[in-house]
């Protein structure tokens, strides 16, 4: 039993190691597609695009993994089936979960290790790749001048050349605009040939000018709107231009390391309790605040409230008529000579400052409401992160109990049929998941719904298939389902 556990594993790892690897290229490419515009000109050095590469690769394999692991389940079994390898185990008395068992075992550590790699690497490589990738989009692009183009990379300077040499070291007809005053182009330097250069820490831009001549326009205070014209010609000046603004400053890994994506489960929770508490601590300074406000206007909140009150219970006759605001109008004998009391005037103040109060009131409701949003997004994106460490890791066992019975059905191994049906089915799943997590951010969803309906939706498939493929099936046998038409066709022939 031990040397057929040995062979089914080797016949997986083959195909496995194969299919990742090409999951893991395919996913960089795809990667690359979407920012290659940030890395062409940027003149980065080859270390570092490795070191950027390398992260990207490593974060892919979450993704990779559950595409090899059913697209390898899928081919180790097809090739059993197909070389009727499959057929002489069962014959011996092997029943198909024994032949899985090495291979469940496998899928089954895949899944911890997947697991492990989420919650203490990932965050890791995460943070790594998100600065790196912010420092390259921040860089400059790398200095390149081009014939017959103004250039404007260097800054407070704009560069023309009319014509290079092959070398790219000599050059003609040079024209150099210097805005580093914030006055215009009032100074210009123009040579008949030159030589560019770099000093050995790159650090400078030297341009040796022959033949040339600069122009200045002098302000003086007593020109008014005309400038004096200052030239000089020379046969050979050197300007030397700064280029630290194109190095590329590493930033603060400190500062990316909120970001949801890169956390683990323990800094999740750690700031999913201090989110809550926050939240809860926000509601009640609420209610607190709200009960002052309204207790500071309430209507009969003094003596003078008392006892206007007990003055008119003893005088059924007198009303004591007062405003929300707290003013005392006088007492009247009835409310037609209370409302013909207050004044047109005095009525329009006392509505606009109850108006006020309202909509003080109504803003201090709606601040809080856009707190509470603030406090809900990140719980609802924390839970996501929360949730994925574990869906994608249970996602390889997953597929795994795809593809085995799948691959055991088809009986067909090699990159062809099974490429296509495990393609399609990881599309699916992949479609479902991304929809998910996108209805939980949204708050259509409760995280522990959206996350995992991709698992739902998967599972019962995979038991179905090893039902299917431990009773033999012939689940994707065409004869067996146009037998029914052909009878069909059969009995319709006999009838006149």
């Amino acid at each position: 039993m031990k040397i057929l556990h040995r062979y089914i594993i080797l016949s997986f790892i083959g195909p496995f190691l194969m299919t990742f690897f090409i999951a893991v290229f395919i996913l960089l490419i795809r990667w690359l597609y979407v920012y290659v515009d940030d890395l062409i000109g940027k003149g980065l050095s080859g270390g570092m695009l490795a070191e950027l590469f390398s992260y990207v690769a490593l974060n892919t394999f979450p993704l990779a993994l559950p595409l090899a692991i059913l697209l390898s389940s899928l081919m180790t079994f097809g090739n059993l089936g197909e070389h009727f390898e499959l057929v002489a185990l069962k014959s011996s008395g092997l029943s198909l979960q024994k032949i899985m068992l090495p291979l469940m075992v496998v899928a089954f550590l895949t899944s911890v290790g997947a697991f492990f790699f989420s919650n203490n690497i990932l965050p890791y490589v995460n943070l790594k790749m998100q600065s790196l990738i912010y420092d390259i989009q921040q860089k400059k692009p790398a200095l390149n001048i081009k014939e017959g183009v103004f250039y404007n990379g260097i800054e407070g300077y704009t560069i023309r050349i009319e014509k290079k040499d092959d070398d790219g070291i000599n050059c003609e007809g040079i024209m150099i605009y210097d805005h580093t005053d914030g006055t215009g182009n009032n100074k210009v330097i123009t040579a008949k040939t030159g030589r560019l250069a770099l000093t050995d820490d790159k650090q400078f831009l030297l341009i040796d000018l022959f033949d040339g001549a600069s122009y200045e326009e002098v302000a003086e205070k007593e020109s008014g709107d005309n400038y004096p014209l200052a030239r000089s010609i020379f046969k050979e000046q050197s300007v030397r231009f700064d280029l630290s603004g194109f190095r590329m400053v590493r930033s603060e890994e400190d500062l990316f390391k909120s970001n949801y994506a890169m956390l683990d489960m323990k800094q999740i929770n750690e700031m999913l309790d201090s989110t809550k508490a926050e939240k809860e601590d926000r509601i009640t300074s609420f209610k607190k605040e709200f009960t002052e406000m309204l207790s500071e206007q309430n209507i009969f909140r003094n003596k003078k409230d008392s006892v206007a009150v007990n003055s008119a219970k003893q005088d059924s006759t007198v009303k004591f008529i007062r405003n929300p605001l707290g003013m005392n109008l006088p007492p009247v004998t009835s409310a037609a000579q209370a409302n013909n009391s207050v004044s047109g005037k005095s009525r329009s103040i006392i509505i606009d400052m109850a108006l006020n109060i309202v909509r003080s009131k109504k803003y201090y409701i709606e601040s809080l409401i856009s707190d509470m949003d603030n406090y809900d997004r990140p719980v609802i994106s924390l839970n996501v992160e929360w949730h994925k460490k574990f869906t994608l890791s249970i996602a390889c066992l997953i597929l795994f109990f795809v593809g085995a019975p799948l691959g055991a059905i088809i009986r067909k191994g090699g990159l062809g049929m099974p490429v296509v049906v495990s393609v399609i089915i990881f599309i699916l799943f992949w479609v479902v998941t991304i929809t998910g997590e996108k209805m939980c951010k949204e708050g259509v969803l409760p995280p522990y719904t959206g996350m995992w309906i991709a698992s739902f939706v998967t599972l019962p498939l995979g038991i179905f298939l090893t039902i299917k493929a431990t009773s033999d099936s012939a689940l994707f046998d065409a004869d067996k389902y146009l037998k029914p038409f052909r009878y069909i066709g059969k009995l319709l022939r006999l009838i006149p």
